[in-house]
């Protein structure tokens, strides 16, 4: 990816960031944004810089301490060395899979997500329900981007199921492999704006990603006849030049996403069951068998339904459990709390 001869403004550079600067840091260091990380090894891009460097940073020692594509760091004039992160605008991250008691880093700085998925057997509400408890979370504003329109007779009936997981949010039927089906999607990538995608494998986000980029460097595999499902083709994450000036942060397949201190997320995109619980008569019902439970009411006069309350419920236990853990693992001895 050619990124020399960028601005700090057209890499995304924006006054949050500068007033983080020293006056004394400006001297010794310069900014450069992480473009792709790989195998512990960060490329990043500034004004007339360029280069791949360790990632690495002195002191170490939770998750949010290394850098992730989409991340403004300081490197040392002289050396080249990393100094620090800078406060991030947004981080999306998530329990490492397989292992809840690590943390995994995927994108950070962004300003749009696109959460896809396929108008196909990969549509799947609860999963859906998990990328927007994320974007809301983190504070940044989600798209859902419904794919291989061209494939479905009926692809507003995939539409209309989005647009009930929350009031307000954009749909966009999407044909990846046309060009101009997709640049409905450019008003959200203009200069210096940060895109990410979020969806499961085999959904066309790495389709999506060439056709707006206008190129075939991103490598594609067909979906499995079986299950609907896809293999995982991109393995780095990465950011990616528009022509409108914006970035697309492309990112792996993610089928299963834990929840992880996401409380007000999940208040956020359950807005209408959690109104509904403030109503029960105990603080602390589970919304089981309590008498005055609002929620069981509800679902019983057909105001609320009962499909969205479970995936509520699951969501939030979730994120309980895992929080409790998350916690856990910042109050062991010997380990210290973010940068930030």
């Amino acid at each position: 990816m050619e990124t020399s001869g960028l601005t700090l403004a057209q890499l995304g550079w924006k006054p949050f960031f500068g007033e983080q600067v020293s006056a004394g840091e400006e001297l010794c260091c310069r900014p450069v944004r992480v473009m792709s990380v790989h195998r512990g090894r960060v490329t990043v891009a500034g004004e007339s810089f360029g280069d791949s460097i360790a990632s690495n940073l002195p002191g170490e020692r939770e998750a949010e301490d290394r850098c992730t594509v989409g991340d403004w760091l300081l490197i040392d004039r002289a050396s080249d060395a990393v100094v620090r992160i800078l406060e991030r605008t947004s981080l999306f991250k998530r329990p490492s899979p397989g292992d809840d008691r690590r943390i995994q880093l995927i994108a950070a700085n962004i300003d749009t997500l696109f959460v896809v998925t396929s108008c196909d057997q990969d549509f799947n509400v609860a999963r859906l329900e998990r990328y927007l408890v994320l974007a809301r979370e983190v504070g940044v504003r989600p798209v859902m981007v419904l794919t291989k329109v061209d494939q479905t007779p009926t692809p507003e009936r995939f539409a209309d199921e989005a647009r009930a997981l929350q009031a307000g949010l954009q749909i966009h039927l999407v044909n990846g492999r046309d060009p101009a089906s997709a640049a409905h999607l450019a008003s959200y990538c203009g200069a210096g704006e940060t895109v990410a995608l979020v969806g499961s494998s085999g959904v066309g986000k790495s389709t999506l990603v060439n056709t707006l980029i206008g190129s075939d460097d991103i490598a594609t595999q067909a979906v499995r006849e079986d299950d609907g499902k896809g293999r995982h083709t991109t393995t780095v994450r990465e950011m990616h030049r528009l022509s409108g000036g914006g970035w697309l942060v492309d990112t792996p397949g993610i089928r299963e996403l834990q929840m992880s201190e996401v409380t007000s997320g999940v208040t956020e995109v359950f807005d209408d069951v959690t109104d509904v619980a403030l109503e029960c008569r105990f603080a602390n019902c589970a919304h089981a068998d309590e008498p005055g439970c609002a929620i069981r009411a509800a679902v019983e006069e057909g105001t609320l339904d009962p499909a969205r309350v479970i995936r509520w419920r699951k969501l939030a236990e979730e994120d309980a459990a895992n929080s409790g853990s998350a916690a856990n693992r910042r109050s062991r001895p010997g380990r210290t709390g973010n940068r930030r």
